[in-house]
């Protein structure tokens, strides 16, 4: 955890403050130690943006959750636009 809140310029407090609102919920070590993904990492660096610009954690951690949802809906729909299109050729 230590090296991930260097990395990120934050305190592990901060990093605490996202696994206990459940944003972020990292892998353990054998020794019990915090394990990061590179996504979690971009995740917390999405937050601490936020969080810098003025906003709450608590609203910050909804923002980064509701950007997650859009991108995933707009792969969708890119995903469903091209099985259409497929579709319309093949016809």
């Amino acid at each position: 955890m230590g090296r991930a809140a260097e990395i990120l310029g934050v305190t592990q407090a901060f990093l605490r403050a996202l696994d206990a609102a459940e944003l972020l919920t990292p892998q353990r070590s054998a020794g019990g130690h915090r394990r990061y993904s590179r996504y979690q990492l971009r995740i917390a660096a999405r937050v601490r943006e936020l969080v810098d610009a003025g906003n709450t954690l608590e609203s910050s951690c909804r923002i980064v959750i509701l950007e997650d949802q859009l991108a995933e809906a707009h792969r969708i729909n890119a995903d469903l636009r091209e099985a259409l299109d497929n579709r319309s050729v093949d016809s």
